[in-house]
């Protein structure tokens, strides 16, 4: 029995369709990052000579009322509720600058009086940024 051989052909592999793919992500990739130079420069910070400590001024004064008609400028507690304490707390504190955001918080049991009395301080400092807002007791779970 005679079998006919065939010659056997070689397959053929096309990469023009895998060097298309490559190119286009090697160009994705060129695009995509971002080249950044870093250049480095020395500078040579000023220092402090002496430690003088510097008074900051606040960006904002907080005035809170509490239910016994306590008064606590920037969270410091006043040794009274005399208007004389409160104006000279909130000048100390300002550092004479009027036209700070002064924030009058009260808690809900606070009396309007005592609202009022620190309202009409501010008012006669010069005070014209005056926000109001109310503290409410936490809920108990």
């Amino acid at each position: 029995m005679k079998l006919n051989l065939r010659p056997r052909t070689q397959p053929e592999v096309n990469l023009t369709s895998l060097i298309d793919v490559v190119l286009l992500l090697l160009i994705f990739f060129m695009v995509s990052t971002s080249f950044v130079k870093q250049s480095q420069i020395t500078i040579s910070l000023p220092e402090a000579d002496s430690s003088a400590i510097v008074e900051e001024v606040p960006e904002q004064i907080d005035i809170m009322i509490t239910s016994t008609g306590t008064y606590l400028v920037n969270g410091r507690e006043l040794i009274n509720s005399r208007v004389e304490t409160i104006r000279n707390a909130i000048q100390k504190v300002s550092g004479g600058n009027n036209s700070l955001p002064l924030t009058i918080s009260a808690d809900a049991n606070a009396k309007h009086q005592d609202v009022v009395t620190a309202m009409d301080v501010a008012g006669r400092l010069g005070f014209t940024r005056i926000s109001i807002a109310t503290v409410n007791e936490p809920e108990t779970q």
